[in-house]
């Protein structure tokens, strides 16, 4: 239906964005992956998604068109819908997963928060063949450290959003931080608590 969005970020979350396309403000649900690959830019263009359903329209958006293909993947099967599919995305880089899926790595399928065995089987069963065929692949984006305060919060927000209990967010957070000494990215934070949480 909205195949891309083009036009200016004027506003940046780990977890969604907001586009403006000539005075209107299209908020876009995204992954850590795409907002490592837009954080810096002041203009985009998203390969979007539109979940719609009785009570909503929602739009998903993504850097690259190979990112959408392995949500819409992931979408195709039953018991994981467009929430699911970002925190897969979120957790993992394209390329972890699709080593996960055709290796049949269960268990790192299943370090994803809200996926449990018999999704993660699932999954492994019904995209294997397709990611094979397919060869669907996302280069990962290389991201830089930014400020322990501005990461901080940023994480603690994003966890939030993706459903994930304050105190148990900030008890994650803290932890890992002082595990690493401050050295950590906001994408690796983020991957790192919501693996703990």
């Amino acid at each position: 239906m909205i195949a891309y969005i083009k036009g200016k970020l004027v506003h940046k979350d780990p977890t969604f964005v907001i586009i403006d396309v000539q005075g209107i403000g299209y908020k876009i649900h995204i992954s850590l992956t795409t907002y490592s690959a837009i954080k810096d830019q002041e203009n985009c263009m998203l390969h979007t998604y539109l979940n719609v359903k009785e009570d909503s329209h929602t739009l998903f958006g993504f850097s690259e068109e190979a990112e959408k293909k392995v949500f819409l993947l992931l979408l195709s099967i039953s018991g994981v819908g467009p929430s699911t599919g970002l925190m897969v995305q979120s957790s993992l880089s394209s390329s972890e997963l699709q080593q996960a899926i055709v290796n049949e790595d269960v268990r790192t399928i299943q370090s994803v928060k809200g996926i449990g065995g018999k999704t993660a089987q699932r999954i492994i069963l019904e995209l294997k063949d397709k990611i094979i065929k397919e060869g669907i692949g996302v280069s990962d984006q290389t991201s830089s450290p930014i400020g322990y305060n501005t990461v901080r919060s940023e994480a603690l927000s994003a966890l939030i959003t993706l459903g994930i209990n304050k105190n148990v967010a900030e008890k994650t957070i803290d932890k890992i931080l002082k595990n690493s000494g401050n050295e950590v990215t906001l994408e690796e934070l983020i991957k790192s608590a919501l693996k703990a949480a």
